[in-house]
């Protein structure tokens, strides 16, 4: 949550010319705001929507397109079983990166009361699950989207040149 998924996500699929979709924001255009969906109808409500919204999109993904998916979603073993297929990026941030933008931004509800301690909590329950299915690990600490974009392309040609990895390219 607040690594930058949507940014680095949408600046690497214009650079690649693919296309760029972003679950969280697909839920917005459907469903309405996350927060008003948290607060009406509740976290698990919001789950299942994300469920259905990534089984979707990562089922009929083409090769050239870059999704991005919201924080928790990885909570979802159904989502787990999907992104086995798929080619997985983990932006690896820590507190200090994302400490400005979670203290700000008051539209996420898990960050409700103390974010800091909120986002330390999610980052420790969900760091495991993010590690087991990445293909490729960025740390995004004190570099822009535009290095993290980068160094990605070069680990996704780096990998291709080497046979793929269990993804293909």
């Amino acid at each position: 949550m607040a690594t930058g998924k949507s940014a680095v996500g949408a600046s690497l699929a214009a650079r690649l010319g693919w296309t760029f979709v972003d679950t969280d924001q697909l839920i917005v255009q459907r469903h309405g705001r996350i927060s008003m969906i948290f607060a009406q109808q509740g976290e698990q409500a919001f789950r299942t929507l994300e469920a259905r919204a990534v089984a979707e999109v990562l089922g009929a993904a083409p090769a050239t397109q870059v999704v991005s998916l919201g924080g928790g979603a990885v909570l979802d073993e159904g989502t787990r079983t999907l992104l086995g297929g798929a080619r997985v990026v983990f932006l690896d941030a820590d507190l200090a990166t994302v400490r400005r933008r979670i203290t700000r931004d008051r539209s996420r509800p898990l960050l409700a009361g103390d974010p800091v301690e909120a986002w330390s909590r999610m980052d420790r329950e969900r760091r495991p699950l993010y590690e087991s299915l990445a293909n490729h690990v960025l740390d995004t600490r004190g570099r822009s989207i535009e290095q993290l974009v980068t160094e990605l392309i070069e680990q996704l040609q780096l990998n291709q040149n080497k046979g793929g990895d269990r993804h293909g390219a």
